[in-house]
C-alpha cells in the first residue's frame, strides 16, 4: 500500500506464544497494512520468535528482562525509517481498522503527537471484565490525567510521532525494568506534544492482569518507583510551570481525535 506516512508496530513479547500468534494474525488482516513490524523478543523461553518468524515480521532480542527494555529496543529501531511508532502488546488483538485509523487522526491533525485509547478485555467474566476497563485503566488514565495535566498513555493502545520519541528516548528510564514504561512515558511528555485520548479507539486485552489480586497489586505499586524515579520531573508543581493543566473533564471529553 502507498502512503506518505511509514507506520511501525511495536510488540513486547516474553513467554506468549500463544497470544502472539493472534496478535500478529490481526495485524496481518489490517485495512492498512503496517509498514513494519517490530517483535522485540525480550529472551522467550518459549516457542514466541518461531511464531514471529512464521508470521514474516521482524524480530528483535532485547536480553534485559522488563517491558521498558524491550518496548524503548523497538522504538529505536523504529526511529530510523518510520513516521509514527504504534505500540500493542502480546495479548492486543488490534481490530482490522486500527492502523487505518491512527494514520486518518495523525494525518489529519499535524498538532497530534500521540494518540491513545481504551480496552476491551477478554478472557473473564463480565465484572472483571468491567473493573479492569474502567477502575484498572480507566481510573488509571482520570487520576493521571488530574496529576499530569495529560491522559495516561496507554501501552496495549497507542500511537505516537517518530520525533516524539526521539526527544524523550534519552529522558525516560528505559533500562529499568520495574517500573511502568507507559506512566514513565507520560511523564515525559507535555500538553504542547499533542497528547490526546480518544474513547471510541479501543483494544481487545488479556484480562490477566485482573484476574488475580497479586497481579493487580504488583501493577498499581509500579506508579509509587515510577514517580521516585522521575521526580521531580512527574511534580504537578513542576509541571504546571509554564504548561497550563488541564481539567480531567477536558482530558476524558472532546480530544477525540478520530
Amino acid at each position: 500500500m502507498s502512503s506518505a506516512m511509514r507506520i511501525a508496530v511495536v510488540v513486547p513479547c516474553r513467554d506468549d506464544a500463544d497470544v502472539l500468534r493472534s496478535c500478529l494474525a490481526a495485524l496481518a488482516v489490517q485495512s492498512r497494512p503496517a509498514d513494519r513490524v517490530i517483535v522485540v523478543d525480550n529472551d522467550s523461553g518459549d516457542d514466541s520468535v518461531e511464531v514471529a518468524r512464521a508470521a514474516g515480521v521482524e524480530v528483535r532480542h532485547e536480553s534485559l528482562i522488563g517491558i521498558w527494555p524491550a518496548a524503548a529496543h523497538g522504538y529505536d529501531a523504529a526511529l530510523a525509517d518510520c513516521d509514527l511508532i504504534a505500540r500493542i502488546d502480546a495479548d492486543s488483538r488490534p481490530h482490522p481498522d486500527w492502523l487505518q485509523r491512527l494514520e486518518g487522526a495523525f494525518s489529519a491533525d499535524p498538532s497530534l503527537g500521540v494518540l491513545t485509547g481504551g480496552a476491551e478485555m477478554y478472557g473473564a467474566n463480565a465484572l472483571l471484565r468491567y473493573l479492569g476497563e474502567h477502575w484498572y485503566i480507566g481510573g488509571g488514565r482520570f487520576w493521571i490525567n488530574l496529576w499530569l495535566g495529560i491522559p495516561l498513555v496507554y501501552g496495549s493502545n497507542f500511537a505516537m510521532r517518530a520525533p516524539i520519541w526521539g526527544r524523550v528516548r534519552t529522558e525516560v528510564d528505559r533500562t529499568n525494568p520495574h517500573i511502568h514504561d507507559d506512566l514513565d512515558l507520560t511523564i515525559r511528555l507535555r500538553r504542547a506534544d499533542g497528547v490526546r485520548w480518544d474513547r471510541t479507539l479501543t483494544m481487545p486485552v488479556s484480562a490477566r492482569p485482573v484476574m488475580s489480586v497479586r497481579a493487580l497489586a504488583r501493577r498499581v505499586w509500579r506508579v509509587v518507583p515510577t514517580f521516585a524515579a522521575s521526580w521531580p520531573e512527574g511534580a504537578a508543581w513542576r509541571r504546571s510551570r509554564g504548561y497550563p493543566q488541564q481539567s480531567p473533564d477536558e482530558g476524558e471529553a472532546g480530544v477525540s481525535a478520530t
